[in-house]
C-alpha cells in the first residue's frame, strides 16, 4: 500500500473482545493480524497519512446484544477490558467510537437509530474531510461485519477504498461468510490488497 498525507489508514475495532481468546466475541486468528497492522502504521506514519482507529464502545444494554434481543454476547461494554484496544497494538491518534448510544450498525462511519431508522454519522467522514483525505486503507476486525461495512461506506460517500486483506479476519457466523464479505466489497469498488 501506498501511502500519502491524502490517504488515512482506518483500524477497524482491534479490541480485546475481538483479538484475545478471552475476549467475549473473540474472532479466531484476530490476534494473529496485530503485526502487519503495526507495519502498515509505521508505514501510514512514515507518509505523513492520518491514521484514525474505530472502537466498539457500547452501553451496558442494547438491542444489538442477544440478551436485549439483538444476535452477539455482550461485548465491547464501554470502560471495560474488553473494549479496550489489543496491548500490542501501535497507534496514536484520532479515536472515533461507534455504537455509544445503542445505535446498531456496524461502520466506522454511520450507525442506525433502532427506533427511527435515522442514520446517523460517527464523525468519522467529518474528520476524513477535515485531513483532506480522498483515499482510505481499511484493515481490523472482523471483515464479514465491521471492515465490510467501514469499507463499503467509504466508497459509498466517495472516497477510494482498499482492503488490506492481511490484516483482517471474518468471524464466519456461516462458512464461508469472510468470503462472500470479500466479494461483496469488490463489488462494491473496494480494492483489495
Amino acid at each position: 500500500m501506498e501511502y500519502s498525507s491524502a490517504t488515512a489508514l482506518i483500524v477497524v475495532d482491534v479490541q480485546n473482545d475481538f483479538t484475545d481468546p478471552e475476549g467475549s466475541l473473540y474472532v479466531t486468528g484476530g490476534e494473529d493480524t496485530l503485526p502487519f497492522i503495526n507495519a502498515q502504521i509505521a508505514a501510514a506514519q512514515d507518509a505523513g497519512a492520518t491514521i484514525v482507529r474505530t472502537q466498539d464502545w457500547h452501553p451496558e444494554h442494547t438491542p444489538h446484544f442477544a440478551e436485549d434481543g439483538g444476535i452477539w454476547p455482550v461485548h465491547c461494554v464501554h470502560d471495560t477490558w474488553g473494549a479496550e484496544f489489543h496491548p500490542d497494538l501501535v497507534a496514536d491518534g484520532p479515536v472515533v467510537q461507534v455504537g455509544v448510544a445503542g445505535e446498531d450498525g456496524y461502520s466506522g462511519f454511520t450507525g442506525r437509530n433502532l427506533e427511527t431508522g435515522e442514520e446517523l454519522p460517527t464523525g468519522l467522514e467529518q474528520l476524513l474531510r477535515d485531513q483532506g483525505i480522498t483515499k482510505v486503507a481499511v484493515v481490523g476486525i472482523a471483515t464479514d461485519y465491521c471492515v465490510l461495512d467501514t469499507a463499503v461506506d467509504a466508497v459509498r460517500l466517495g472516497f477510494e477504498a482498499t482492503l488490506l486483506a492481511d490484516g483482517t479476519r471474518p468471524v464466519n457466523v456461516e462458512p464461508g461468510d469472510g468470503a462472500r464479505a470479500i466479494a461483496e466489497m469488490v463489488a462494491c469498488g473496494v480494492g483489495i490488497e
